[in-house]
């Protein structure tokens, strides 16, 4: 059995808080957007949705005893290993919750909304609608309640890479190029974000090449995770720009331009 409380670095009689800061901390170094490893951040979020609940956590905390004194060494087993010494589930209905991975894009991740997912059991394919949080993560899995044939379906979202924007926690990032002589001067940006909604960034003069614009609260929306008493506010827009020089540049602003570098 996996060691949640060390998985988040936490001593086992941590508090639901220390519970809460330890997953928020690690969650975001160890994120796939970040660079992370994708199998621990799913190993994190595994110990947090178990160490969080607390039914979960008290029978996390209580497993079931082994029995022991079968065979002739005296060796322990447990229940399914006592089951498949006879060949068969003496189990009757134990539930077996369906597992699908599904790729939503990113609109999907800010809008959320309902999905059509088709399960196969059997010979039979069966089509059950989920509805996608907002807010939700790449890699981040969802346990809907009796959706598989009275089973709970646990489903693992994967976002499609986005041609303009680039996911950053709850930030989005998007690169722009520009006039140089726009970002002397300054001017205003047309930008359309990832939910096809125009809005207006305005680029303060003497702006440097490389610089990032920001449209607070215009990014994705924070999920809202269990223990969370209100949302946390969305992420920001980020703009980051580059130059471009238009040419040919006009003798009268090259003249300028050599009369000021020679002063």
């Amino acid at each position: 059995m996996k060691d949640y409380y060390n998985i988040l670095g936490i001593a086992p009689a941590a508090s639901a808080d220390e519970i809460k800061r330890a997953y928020r901390k690690l969650a975001s170094q160890h994120h796939p957007d970040k660079g992370g490893d994708t199998a621990r951040f799913q190993e994190i979020q595994e110990a947090y949705a178990t160490l969080s609940d607390d039914t979960k956590r008290s029978q996390y905390d209580n497993p079931k005893p082994q029995f022991t004194g079968f065979g002739s060494n005296g060796a322990n087993f447990d229940f399914d290993t006592i089951f498949n010494m006879f060949g068969a589930d003496l189990r009757g209905q134990r539930q077996q919750h369906p597992r699908v991975s599904l790729w939503i894009e990113l609109i999907d991740a800010i809008t959320g909304g309902p999905r059509t997912v088709s399960l196969q059991t059997g010979n039979s394919v069966n089509n059950v609608e989920i509805n996608i949080p907002i807010g939700i993560g790449d890699g981040d899995s969802i346990r809907y309640p009796g959706l598989a044939a009275g089973n709970d379906l646990i489903v693992t979202y994967r976002i499609k890479p986005d041609a303009v924007w680039r996911r950053d926690n709850t930030n989005l990032l998007t690169e722009r190029t520009i006039d140089v002589w726009d970002l002397i001067l300054g001017c205003d940006l047309n930008i359309q974000d990832p939910a096809m909604r125009d809005f207006i960034v305005h680029v303060p003069p003497e702006t440097q090449p490389g610089a990032v614009l920001r449209a607070r609260g215009r990014g994705l929306p924070s999920r809202k995770l269990p223990g969370d008493r209100a949302n946390a506010p969305a992420g920001d827009l980020l703009i980051k720009l580059h130059a471009k020089l238009t040419t040919p540049v006009p003798e009268e602003i090259k003249q300028a331009i050599r009369q000021l570098r020679d002063q």
